[in-house]
Parts: structure tokens; sequence; C-alpha cells
């Protein structure tokens, strides 16, 4: 059997094991001005060139509301150890740093990512260019902030989100971040008044975007009514398709940027993890419905599907899967994570490939003649995502999961 060992998701012993669990109690049972596509015709596009792709990404940029970034960010989780052991202190500075150079400026982190390390790295790493980048940063899990420890639930109190934040600019070596959300809806706790608390942190300057992530339409539109909502970060990709249910809609309404998080799979979509592939028992993929060796099998014409394409392009799967992502509108920024440069500098190439709408209609086509075997999360992990925002659920005509004021 294939032995997976990537860089996102390493069997690492018992001390991955520990995170692991850290992430499934903590993380789980916390329950874990647009640019629309508006102008350009089919008459003044060049022949076969994706409408979506050619309103989107100039000299590899996009805009999430008024906020302007690279077209692809990077995501700073796997960084911090969350999936895996955390990679070395100077060599995760390293990586930070080298995606800079390859043009990344939107960086994504948490304080939960560690808890306190991605923060730090971060910080550390971004600190010589801080006014040439982007810095998102997230609250929201119930974090004790002098220990680090995490708890059940979450905590989106508006005094705990501002004592946060003190935290978060504190190991982020910087007096403002740039985009700050709510990293799980709180069902204690009614979105506008987390909206009104990221108000005044907005005033006092010390952040200058609001976002939300794992969220549905009704909280992004009455948290909208409070605070302009920038971006909403959920999970998109080719085979997790639950923002097309109703959160894409409400950001194209309100003009709110869309960011995806993990648009590979959590590695599948890249095709190196195969049916074969040993998932030990610490491996958080191991608890979901959708990596077992039987879903991964009957899912792999997802992966064939992308290689065809990729193959023709002279391109990889994970290439073609972000690609597709880009196509999709031009106010979505995907933010893949990794480990290695060798797995960032291939992410960036993405950029190079656009798909023509003949490839992304060859894409969709394909899909839709695919049923995706087994749950995106485990149970826990999903039922901290927000009403309307996964499969199965709708929060139109509703409230969402946060309790009206």
């Amino acid at each position: 059997m294939d032995n997976l060992r990537n860089d996102s998701f390493s069997e690492n012993g018992p001390e991955q094991k520990d995170r692991r669990k850290l992430l499934v109690t903590g993380l789980g049972l916390a329950a874990t001005s647009l640019l629309t596509p508006g102008s350009a015709s089919a008459q003044t596009r060049p022949a076969g060139q994706s409408a979506t792709a050619q309103q989107g990404t100039k000299q590899g940029r996009r805009k999430l509301g008024t906020l302007e970034v690279s077209a692809l960010g990077f995501g700073c989780m796997n960084v911090a150890g969350m999936y895996n052991r955390p990679i070395d202190k100077q060599d995760a500075i390293r990586l930070i740093r080298a995606a800079y150079d390859r043009g990344v400026t939107l960086f994504d982190t948490a304080e939960v990512y560690g808890p306190f390390l991605g923060e730090e790295l971060v910080g550390e790493a971004l600190a010589p260019v801080r006014s040439r980048v982007v810095i998102a940063s997230k609250f929201g899990f119930n974090v004790d902030l002098k220990t680090g420890a995490v708890g059940p639930g979450h905590n989106s109190r508006p005094e705990h989100i501002k004592r946060a934040t003190e935290g978060s600019l504190r190991r982020l070596k910087t007096d403002y971040i740039d985009l700050h959300y709510q990293h799980r809806v709180d069902p204690s706790v009614p979105i506008e008044d987390v909206a009104g608390a990221v108000q005044d942190l907005i005033r006092e300057g010390k952040v200058r975007h609001f976002g939300l992530s794992a969220a549905g339409g009704a909280t992004i539109r009455r948290a909208h009514k409070v605070q302009q909502v920038t971006a909403v970060q959920n999970e998109y990709s080719i085979w997790t398709r639950d923002p097309e249910l109703e959160v894409l809609q409400a950001c194209e309404e309100l003009g709110v940027g869309f960011v995806a998080w993990s648009p590979l799979g959590m590695g599948y979509l890249t095709g190196t993890v195969t049916p074969r592939t040993l998932l030990g028992p610490e491996d958080l993929r191991a608890s979901m419905t959708r990596f077992t060796p039987e879903a991964r099998r009957a899912n792999w014409q997802i992966v064939e599907l992308l290689q065809r394409v990729a193959n023709r392009k002279q391109a990889t799967p994970g290439q073609v899967a972000l690609a597709w992502l880009l196509a999709r509108k031009p106010w979505i920024v995907p933010i893949p994570g990794t480990t290695t440069r060798k797995h960032m500098e291939q992410n960036m190439d993405a950029l190079a490939l656009p798909l023509s709408t003949p490839e992304v209609k060859e894409i969709n086509d394909g899909f839709a003649r695919i049923r995706v075997q087994g749950a995106r999360l485990n149970a826990e992990l999903l039922a901290g995502i927000d009403i309307g925002a996964k499969l199965g659920t709708s929060s139109k005509g509703g409230q969402g999961m946060s309790p009206l004021p």
C-alpha cells in the first residue's frame, strides 16, 4: 500500500495524534466594492477564452470587496502543525517569504493555529514587508488567551474578541490586522454583536476589514447590515460545492469577496492520495467518510477528469483544480497551504494556466456525472459550519446559526 507522507498530512506519531485530537475536539465540538463579471461581452472576448478568466486576474491580483490581494493567497495552517507537526521555525519563515517573493500578498492565519504559533510565524516572516502584504487572521474559538488551551464551543463575546485581537496584534508584530474573520459562527452570540465589536476595532485602527468564515447567507446578510463584510472564507473546490447553494449569491449581491479554503480537497485533488494510500489513525482525514478507501476509489473519477485536462495542458491535476476556481468568479481567491517550497511554486504556476470556456464546461459537465461519496468533514467539524454553508441546509427565510439580538 502507498504510505502517505506528503507535506500537508504526514504521519508523525503520538505528538501528531494529540494535535489532531485538539483539532477535532477543540475546533469540531466548537460546532469547527465588487469586481463583478458584468461588462465584457462575447464579442469582445477572444475566441475560446473563459469569461470569468477574462475579467478576473489582472497582473496576478484580485479584489475582495475593496481590498486588493494576490489572485492566490497562502494558507498558513499547515506550517503551524494543525494537520502535521509544525515544520522547523526557520523553514516556515523562509517558505512564507518565498511565497511573498513569488507574488503572494494575502497570508491567512488564525489564533487557534498552534494555537498562537501560526500568527507568530507569519508575524516574524512578514515584518520586513508588512506594508506590502495583507495579513488575515481569525478569532472565535474558545481559546484561553493566556495558555492557548482550546476548550469546547466558541467564544465571540465582544469583550473576548477585543482581548483576542490584542494578542493577535502582538504575535503578528503589527498594529493593525488587514482582514479579521470570525472563524466560526457562535450560536450563543448574535452576529450583530460580533460585527459591532469588529466595527469598534476598525474605528480604533486595529482592524481594517471584517470577514466571516464558514458562514451561510443569512448570517452574512445580517452582519453586513452592521459592518461591511469584505470577505467570506468557506471551503470550496471542485468536489466541495456547498458555497454554490447560497453563499456565492449572497457575496455577489453584497459586493463581498470569497476566499476558498481547502481548494485542493485536503490533497486529494492533486492525485497524490490514491485509493491505496494508507491513512493512519492520527490523520484527520481518517475520520472523514470521504477518505475511506471505498470513497477514494469511487471519487477517483474526479482526479481522472482533472488529469485529462492537465495532460493536454502539460500541468498537474492540482493546478487545474486551482485554475477552475479562479475561472469561477473574478472575486474568488483560493488559499492553498503547503509546507514545501516545491508545492508552493507548483500552486503559483496555476496562475499561468487559464482555462478556456470549453475546458471549464468539460470539467463542469464531467463532474455533473459523478456522485461524490462521503461527507467533506466529520460530524463534529460539520456541526460548526453555519446553516446554509453546508449541503442539506438552507438559511433562506431564516436567521442562520447565530441567535437574534
